[in-house]
C-alpha cells in the first residue's frame, strides 16, 4: 500500500495537467485513486458511498463499514478555495454524528473532528498539501488518518484526537502561564521571596530582607511587567501574493542581487531563514511575533505547529505545512522584519 501510494503522490507532483481538473475530474483522477491505495473499494457502495444524502443536501462521499458511516469527504475542483465550504461540510457531519470529515480540492486536504467544540478552523486538526510537503510525510499522514483499516477501527479518530488534544493542552498552558505569573508576583509566598533574596546575595554579596523583596515584587505586579510583544512591533496576517505560485516549481531565488539555487518551496523558506539568522543571530527571536490568522509561524513549542522543522543552532521551530504562496509570503515577512525590502526577494520558477 505504502509504495503504491508514494508513487501516486509523486505522479501528482509532476502532473501539471491536474490544474485543469474540474470537480468531477478531481474526484475520479485524484480522490478515488488515493482512496484505492488506502484500501478502500470504491466499487462497493457500502464502503464508498457517493452522493450521500443529509436531509435535502448531499456529501460527495461517505466512507462506511458494517452499515455505519465513519467519515465524510467533500470534494471541490483543484485550486478551489476550501475555506468557504468548511461550514457546510461540518454541519453535515455534525447532524449525522460523523466523527471524521475531510474537505479537499485534490491538492489540499483539510482534516476535521466535527464533533469537537470550537470554530470550524479550531476543529481542523491537520492539513496535507500534496505539492508542498514531502511525499513520505504525505503518505504517512494519509495512512494515519484515512486508511481503511484505521478508519473502520476508529484508530484514525484516535490518532486525530491525540494530535488535537496535545495542541489544546499547549494552548491552555500558554494562555494560563501569564495569569500564573501575575498571581505569583502579586501574592508572593515565602519560597519565592527567599529564592530572590538568596540569588541577590549570590550576585552582589548582600542579602535583602523580606520587606525589600516584597516591595520589589509589588512594583513588578503594579507595572504588569510580563514579557510581551511591544505594541510598536508590526503585526502580520496572511496576505495574498500578487503572483500566484500554485503549481509552479521553484528553481531558485535572488536576494539583494545574489542568486541562490533551491529545489522546493520548503527549501526556499529554510534558506531565507538561514541567511537572516547568519546576519541577525542576536535579534533572531523577533520571528516569534510572526503569526497567521489562527496560529504562529514560529514557536519554541513544536506541538503548536502542524509540521514543525527545527531551525539549526536555535531552539525555535518553523511551520512548514504551508502552500507555495504562503511560503513566499512568509519569506517576505521574515526579510522585512530584519530591514530588507520585500522587493529585494525575487522568485525564479520554471515558468519564469
Amino acid at each position: 500500500m505504502k509504495d503504491e501510494l508514494l508513487k501516486l503522490i509523486n505522479e501528482f507532483k509532476k502532473n501539471k495537467d491536474i490544474f485543469k481538473f474540474g470537480e468531477e475530474a478531481t474526484k475520479q483522477g485524484i480522490v478515488l485513486r488515493i482512496l484505492k491505495e488506502l484500501g478502500w473499494d470504491f466499487f462497493n457502495i457500502s464502503e464508498v458511498q457517493p452522493e450521500y444524502s443529509v436531509g435535502n443536501q448531499k456529501v460527495d462521499y461517505a466512507l462506511g463499514y458494517n452499515g455505519k458511516i465513519k467519515a465524510f469527504i467533500e470534494v471541490k475542483k483543484v485550486n478551489e478555495d476550501l475555506e468557504k465550504h468548511q461550514e457546510q461540510l461540518l454541519n453535515y457531519a455534525f447532524k449525522e454524528g460523523v466523527k471524521l470529515a475531510i474537505l479537499t480540492n485534490g491538492i489540499s486536504w483539510w482534516f476535521y473532528l466535527p464533533l469537537r467544540e470550537g470554530s470550524w478552523e479550531q476543529r481542523k486538526f491537520y492539513t496535507i498539501e500534496i505539492l508542498d510537503q514531502k511525499s513520505e510525510d504525505i503518505v504517512e499522514k494519509f495512512e494515519e488518518f484515512l486508511s481503511k483499516d484505521n478508519v473502520i477501527s476508529d484508530k484514525a479518530v484516535e490518532n486525530a484526537e491525540k494530535l488535537y488534544n496535545s495542541r489544546q493542552k499547549i494552548t491552555l498552558i500558554t494562555e494560563t502561564l501569564p495569569k500564573a505569573w501575575d498571581k505569583i508576583i502579586s501574592e508572593p509566598d515565602k519560597r519565592l521571596v527567599e529564592i530572590l533574596a538568596e540569588t541577590t546575595e549570590r550576585l552582589c554579596g548582600h542579602k535583602p530582607d523580606n520587606r525589600i523583596v516584597e516591595e520589589f515584587l509589588g512594583k513588578i505586579s503594579q507595572e504588569k511587567s510580563i514579557p510581551k510583544i511591544p505594541k510598536t512591533m508590526p503585526t502580520y496576517s496572511e496576505t495574498q501574493n500578487v503572483e500566484d505560485f500554485t503549481g509552479k516549481s521553484i528553481i531558485g531565488f535572488t536576494l539583494r542581487k545574489k542568486e541562490y539555487q533551491v529545489n522546493s518551496w520548503r527549501s526556499l523558506l529554510m534558506s531565507i531563514i538561514e541567511i537572516v539568522l547568519t546576519t541577525t543571530r542576536k535579534q533572531f527571536e523577533r520571528v516569534l511575533i510572526l503569526k497567521g490568522r489562527k496560529r504562529p509561524y514560529f514557536s519554541k513549542i513544536p506541538s503548536e505547529l502542524r509540521e514543525p522543522e527545527k531551525i539549526k543552532d536555535t531552539d525555535i521551530y518553523v511551520e512548514t505545512n504551508l502552500s507555495a504562496n504562503s511560503i513566499v509570503s512568509l519569506s517576505k515577512k521574515v526579510i522585512k522584519l530584519f530591514g530588507y525590502d520585500e522587493n529585494e526577494l525575487i522568485i525564479h520558477t520554471k515558468e519564469s
